[in-house]
């Protein structure tokens, strides 16, 4: 799923810069535009460097310190990552976690069967402004999901790390390769899980059923890819109703998090 609206980060640095304080980086301020009421940013002739985010025209690998980003704690700490893995990559997801419901029993509790983000690279804030960080899965989770028609020269589509959907119920995939970069792929596996803190996003607009928990995969094959850990931290929405009373057979709920993606 690639976009071509004005870029996505661009929208959550925008709101995220009113909600706290921030070294301008802007290199255009651009024009609004309006898409059915809702904002999004386009820019002029340059936009934001998330923190020296490129190193050149054809690559949005971060050129950051990563040893110096410190991972959030989830309220039940989740294990620290493997001895011998380095950090290398930090995205933000927006999308939806999907879930089924059986319609003939009202008491039913909706099925998790996955889930489809788009990963845009945060990187560089992980190292450089953790505060503001923070506050973009919420920011996020407000913005409207951009189109999915591809556009490999548009901005947002150089902000896009990769993309992360499931291969099946159990198996959630991470594809960080595009045409502008080939970050590595892999499949992972549950292997820990923490309950979202108490004032975590309820959904989009405030309004919802809760946050989604904070996750730690391993990979499914360790000998088989580079990316080795995946975690998913500060999330904001994404949760379902206690019962599938009113509910359609198949549905989808809004999301974001963080991911930290961990490599050999």
């Amino acid at each position: 799923m690639l976009f071509t609206r004005a870029s996505f980060v661009i929208a959550l640095a925008t709101s995220a810069v009113a909600a706290a304080p921030l070294e301008r980086r802007w290199g255009g301020w651009g024009n609004w535009d309006h898409d059915g009421g809702r904002p999004w940013w386009t820019p002029s002739s340059s936009y934001l460097d998330f923190g020296k985010r490129f190193p050149g025209a054809d690559s949005n690998a971060p050129i950051c310190d990563l040893s110096q980003a410190v991972m959030p704690t989830a309220p039940t700490p989740l294990p620290a990552p493997a001895p011998g893995l380095s950090l290398s990559h930090v995205a933000i997801g927006r999308g939806t976690q999907n879930y089924t419901c059986d319609i003939t029993n009202a008491t039913a509790i909706p099925l998790a069967v996955g889930a489809k983000a788009t990963l845009f690279n945060v990187s560089c804030l992980a190292a450089d402004t953790p505060a503001l960080l923070a506050k973009l899965p919420s920011i996020a989770l407000d913005l409207p999901i951009p189109s999915s028609d591809g556009d490999d020269s548009s901005p947002a589509y150089q902000d896009i790390s990769g993309h992360h959907f499931f291969l099946d119920a159990t198996t959630p995939f991470f594809d960080l390769d595009t045409t502008l970069h080939q970050y590595g792929t892999g499949q992972f596996k549950k292997a820990n899980s923490s309950a979202a803190p108490s004032d975590a996003a309820l959904g989009t607009n405030g309004q919802g059923f809760g946050s989604v928990t904070w996750l730690k995969l391993d990979a499914k094959d360790a000998a088989g890819q580079v990316l080795q850990e995946v975690y998913r931290l500060n999330t904001a929405g994404g949760q379902p109703p206690k019962t599938c009373q009113g509910m359609a057979a198949a549905f989808e709920v809004q999301y974001s998090a963080e991911y930290w993606i961990w490599a050999q």
